[in-house]
């Protein structure tokens, strides 16, 4: 909202040179001068703001967002002109975004718009959402982190974990830093709603909420979709990706990150492709995007022993899957994934790295096989397995589909949810002993 606002923009203009005015003295001083006040004022400043933020219960948004490094000095003007009548329209505007919450009053309105019960943000990363609602921000998104509940008024604080910003190939020192934010905020959580058992246990396990504040959820799949069964649907699938149609297609759906692993599964392909005896018409293919998009077309084409089609982010997957012999999962972490409920709702058999709620679906040997993370030879030679045993695959394959053929329903997740805002969760107890919220009323602020 304060983009190409030229006031705000010329009045933080004015206070960042009056700041280099007060400056220059200290620069033409000596070296040892002008370094003691730039890093004795840098360090009493962080150590002030991370007291204050250790108070508040909430990381600092730059742990997320570099960008709020760079925004502080317009967001301190901002506040000081707001504090002075400044910008009335803005702030109006600020606080309509947010539904007139902010820091310190209650979200208990005495009569709610349209007849709403619940007041629910959705956010599919809100682990990077963190101070919109203290700070008016115009995201509703950041209505979703949960460590506001405890101090706007919110009766009830639910949080989803998907999966977590820590795992072992992190360092030691920032996987012990995801964890320590992550516990301070179930400490303002009443219920954690974890995607998948796996990441259920791994909640507890860490410290992250007590078990009796821990609930386990699933994903929605869409069914009544093409299978491999249907040999027009594998047809069709494979005229949309340009296969041929006696291709022996491996593929795999998500996201081109860090997470999950592309790079493993280019090179899985290329040891595949060197295993004998040849296997004529091997071809990979991955549906999805993201920001490693050029680095992995790069690196496939250095690898060219298997062709690689990148379809790129597709709405029709559903359709796409029955194109493929085998599906394949190298991520590094995990939560339960859709793309692998999904490959076995169409039929197609499973090989998955064995991380987190992965195993909620994939039973080796019964509906899929499973390899360690980052261990694309092992990758290989399971992908390879399933391509020479046609009949384990078909085993696998119908193994699984039974497996998820009542489960993950929108039924199921619908009733969950309905559970976690209307039932009475176990009092949390906030920092300092102090019992938390109740559900007192129908205001509720969850994921």
């Amino acid at each position: 909202l304060s983009r190409g606002n030229l006031a705000l923009g010329l009045a933080t203009s004015l206070v960042n040179a009056a700041l280099m005015a007060l400056a220059e003295p200290l620069a033409g001083g000596s070296v040892a001068s002008w370094l003691a006040w730039g890093i004795g004022s840098f360090v009493v400043g962080w150590i002030i703001q991370f007291v204050g933020h250790y108070y508040e219960g909430k990381k600092p948004a730059f742990v997320d967002d570099l960008v709020g490094l760079l925004v502080g000095p317009m967001f301190v003007v901002g506040e000081a002109l707001f504090a002075l009548g400044w910008g009335a329209g803005l702030l109006a505007e600020i606080e309509r975004r947010v539904n007139h919450v902010r820091g310190g009053r209650a979200l208990r309105p005495s009569r709610w718009p349209g007849g709403a019960r619940f007041a629910v943000a959705l956010s599919f990363d809100s682990d990077h959402e963190t101070n919109e609602l203290r700070d008016g921000g115009a995201s509703i998104a950041r209505l979703s982190w949960g460590q506001y509940g405890a101090r706007v008024g919110v009766p009830r604080v639910v949080h989803t974990y998907h999966g977590f910003p820590f795992h072992r190939f992190q360092s030691a020192a920032r996987r012990m830093s995801y964890l320590a934010i992550e516990r301070r905020m179930g400490r303002l959580t009443d219920l954690g709603l974890c995607v998948g058992a796996g990441v259920a246990a791994e909640a507890v396990r860490c410290g992250l909420l007590p078990a009796d504040r821990v609930r386990t959820i699933g994903v929605v799949v869409d069914r009544g979709g093409p299978t491999r069964a249907d040999l027009d649907a594998v047809a069709r699938a494979r005229h949309a990706l340009g296969l041929r149609a006696d291709a022996l297609v491996v593929g795999a759906v998500g996201r081109l990150t860090y997470q999950k692993a592309p790079e493993d599964f280019v090179a899985a392909l290329a040891i595949l492709a060197r295993i004998q005896p040849a296997l004529p018409g091997l071809v990979g293919v991955w549906i999805g995007g993201g920001e490693l998009a050029g680095r992995v077309a790069r690196l496939a084409a250095r690898t060219p022993e298997v062709p690689l089609v990148f379809a790129g982010e597709r709405t029709d997957v559903m359709k796409l899957l029955p194109a493929l012999n085998v599906f394949a999962l190298p991520s590094r972490y995990e939560g339960l994934p859709t793309a692998v409920v999904e490959a076995m709702v169409a039929g197609v058999p499973v090989v998955a790295t064995d991380v987190n709620a992965v195993t909620d679906v994939v039973r080796p040997g019964h509906s899929g096989l499973l390899v360690p993370p980052q261990r694309p030879d092992l990758l290989a030679v399971a992908v390879r397995r399933l391509l020479d045993e046609p009949d384990l695959a078909a085993r696998l394959a119908a193994n699984a589909s039974a497996l998820v053929s009542d489960r993950y329903h929108t039924i199921e997740l619908r009733n969950a949810l309905d559970s976690a805002y209307t039932s009475n969760p176990p009092t949390r107890v906030r920092p300092g002993g102090q019992p938390g919220n109740r559900a007192e009323g129908p205001a509720h602020l969850g994921l």
